[in-house]
């Protein structure tokens, strides 16, 4: 250990009892029951259905609730949960059914069960944790009620005294309010993303705005969310494919109004060459309101962004033919006169052209006008301050893949042959496969972020090929028939194949493979995917290859939801095991309140541990470790200097 280091660690450390006190600490600590981990996937916009997934902790408030009140009725274990999770709006509507004295009645039992349950679901951290979590402006109060005994009868009064006064103070809501936050905040001690916060649904900002107050959570990036990091690094193309989807799910608000992005001169050009189509025609959802304006000019931006995409796309694929996808130039395919494309060896008739910015002699050629316009649609995103917040924390706080308490959390898939082994891509020279080429994308998204100036070099073309690649671990499908869908009426050209990862993840073995390639320990660890919509209502098992694989996208987008039956899976893992939660379709935070009714449904065992899983044996507890390994050679050089004998923890000692 270099002395400088210590020399500097014992200007914090300036006494030899504050080493102890931390060593004891850490140690004690590492005995503790690991704390419970949410994993969601696929929000997609969905805020306020994600609001109350988190509020819930995917159904464990009300699972503490009914193990400490064991003879409640479901009523009451209801109308409890409600409180806990939206404290506010609760508070409201008791005030306005009760009298004042029945209301402080009312106030004091709540309080003392609010205490309750605040310290039950704090049994398994530290009081220095818990204190964290409190509110700050009556941790003191909190802290003497927690912690209170009823084994002698000497504060009985004291403690009621205390609670009497926090209502005659007026203080009784701040206080309930405050306590059900830390009851959220208990009952889940870390959150992971797997993957899509962004596209399709209209509150993204909204999410990302949570998830960075949140106390702990990490990311793994999905391929709409790169897509926008891509967008943000400087790729134009992302940025008409995002501008593209957008405009399809009629969700242009969050680009212009959200992050101020101007589409004023999109719209001109729109203007200038489109019409009414309805291959372009926004998809609306019955609670959508848009006057036939509105639509008309969604149409037409529509138009516009698809046919800047795949110019773009072309110029990307003639400058990287290691991408190998000259195949999908579509726009040099069409027969401009006949109106018919040439696919795979066959002719189709195209339905609905807007070619009217073409030049059929260069077809992926940008009109200056059109060049003028994605400029300054780049422009203005590069220098959205909410926007460059929010991709920020995503690059911060996200990966591509992440080794997780012995578990591999990825959004899409691990590129695989058809015989299981590892897909190889060559990569500036070098054939890549499996975490290699996973790590390589990692390193490129992060490139081209750390140079946004930067639009057509290699790293931003990667992050590109991220989101429609067929090597691309987060799209996972051999060609995106976009093009197709718009303009080729049969509906076969519309089939995008998929990796054939998606069919052997049924496999133990080959679930088994992929964690040993990711340093896992294939008897322990799990494969935690999102990505692929479970068709629920159609037979499919989200728990996959003997409970290896676990899918966890169920459909949080409304606009999936008719496919697979339910509103998306979330995942627990606590110190017994796993469970996996069903969601029904989210009504309105209303309907919880008036009604009492949540949206989780059927909870599925995983596995279940023969002992509790303690916080040394995960990520947290190893570096803990690394930690204790430095203070004890602190406490060596500085303090005690003595000999040292050898303990049974690799690579530390116990000084005597």
């Amino acid at each position: 250990m270099d002395t400088n280091y210590l020399d500097l660690l014992a200007e914090r450390y300036d006494r030899e009892e504050k080493v102890v006190t931390e060593l004891i600490n850490l140690e004690a600590i590492l005995n503790l029951p690991k704390g419970t981990e949410h994993f969601v996937s696929d929000l997609h916009g969905e805020y306020y259905a994600f609001q109350h997934v988190l509020r819930n902790g995917s159904g464990n408030v009300k699972q503490k609730i009914s193990d400490l009140f064991k003879n409640w009725t479901q009523e009451e274990t209801d109308a409890f949960a409600t409180l806990v999770y939206y404290p506010e709006e609760k508070l409201q509507l008791v005030r306005k059914t009760l009298h004042q004295d029945s209301f402080n009645t009312w106030l004091k039992t709540t309080i003392e069960r609010m205490i309750k349950l605040t310290a039950f679901a704090s049994t398994k951290y530290t009081r220095s944790k818990v204190r964290k979590a409190l509110p700050e402006y009556f941790v003191y109060i909190i802290e003497e009620l927690l912690y209170k005994t009823d084994e002698f009868s000497n504060k009985k009064e004291y403690y009621s005294k205390i609670i009497n006064r926090i209502i005659s103070l007026g203080q009784a809501n701040k206080l309930i309010i405050g306590l059900a936050y830390t009851i959220q905040r208990l009952v889940v001690d870390h959150l992971h993303v797997v993957g899509d916060i962004y596209d399709r649904g209209p509150y993204p900002d909204r999410i990302m705005d949570t998830l960075m107050s949140y106390h702990s959570a990490d990311i793994q990036w999905g391929n709409h969310d790169v897509l926008w990091m891509g967008a943000y690094a400087g790729s134009k193309v992302c940025l008409a494919n995002l501008i593209r989807i957008c405009a399809r799910y009629n969700n242009l608000d969050i680009i212009e109004d959200v992050y101020g992005i101007n589409l004023i001169p999109l719209l001109n050009l729109a203007d200038k060459y489109y019409h009414d189509r309805q291959s372009f025609r926004p998809k609306v959802v019955r609670e959508d309101r848009l006057s036939e304006e509105e639509r008309l000019q969604i149409t037409k931006i529509h138009q516009a962004i698809a046919i800047i995409q795949f110019k773009l796309e072309m110029q990307i694929m003639k400058r990287r033919p290691e991408f190998h996808m000259e195949h999908r130039m579509l726009l040099e395919c069409v027969n401009f006169e006949k109106q018919t494309i040439d696919l795979n060896g066959k002719t189709y008739p195209l339905k609905e052209t807007c070619f009217a910015t073409i030049d059929r002699d260069d077809p992926g050629r940008l009109l200056d006008e059109e060049t003028q316009v994605i400029d300054k649609l780049l422009y203005s995103m590069q220098h959205s301050e909410k926007l460059a917040r929010h991709m920020n924390f995503l690059v911060n706080k996200g990966s591509l893949y992440l080794n997780y308490n012995g578990n591999l959390l990825i959004h899409g898939c691990i590129p695989l042959n058809e015989d299981g082994s590892m897909k190889q891509m060559t990569v500036q020279g070098k054939p890549l496969s499996g975490k290699q080429l996973l790590d390589a994308f990692e390193r490129f998204v992060r490139d081209s972020f750390a140079h946004p100036e930067e639009t057509d070099d290699f790293a931003t073309d990667m992050v590109w090929y991220l989101w429609t690649g067929e090597n691309s671990s987060l799209f996972g499908k051999k060609e995106m028939t976009t093009f197709e869908r718009y303009f080729i009426e049969d509906k076969e050209t519309h089939v995008e194949q998929k990796n054939p990862y998606y069919a052997l993840r049924e496999q133990e073995s080959i679930c088994r493979n992929i964690l040993r390639e990711f340093d896992l320990d294939p008897d322990e660890g799990h494969i935690i995917n999102g990505h692929t919509p479970v068709e629920e209502r159609n037979g499919e098992n989200p728990i996959k290859a003997n409970g290896k694989m676990i899918v966890i996208d169920g459909g949080f987008s409304k606009a999936y939801q008719p496919k697979t039956g339910i509103a998306g899976y979330t995942l627990l893992y606590n110190s017994y095991g796993m469970q996996l939660v069903a969601h029904q379709h989210f009504h309105s935070k209303e309907d919880v309140l008036m009604n009492g009714t949540d949206v989780f449904s059927v909870r599925r065992l995983v596995d279940r541990r023969l002992r509790r899983k303690k916080v040394r044996e995960t990520n947290v507890g190893r570096e803990l470790m690394k930690q204790i390994a430095v203070l004890d050679q602190l406490l060596f050089y500085k303090y005690q200097k003595k000999a040292c004998i050898q303990t049974d923890r690799p690579n530390e000692h116990f000084l005597v």
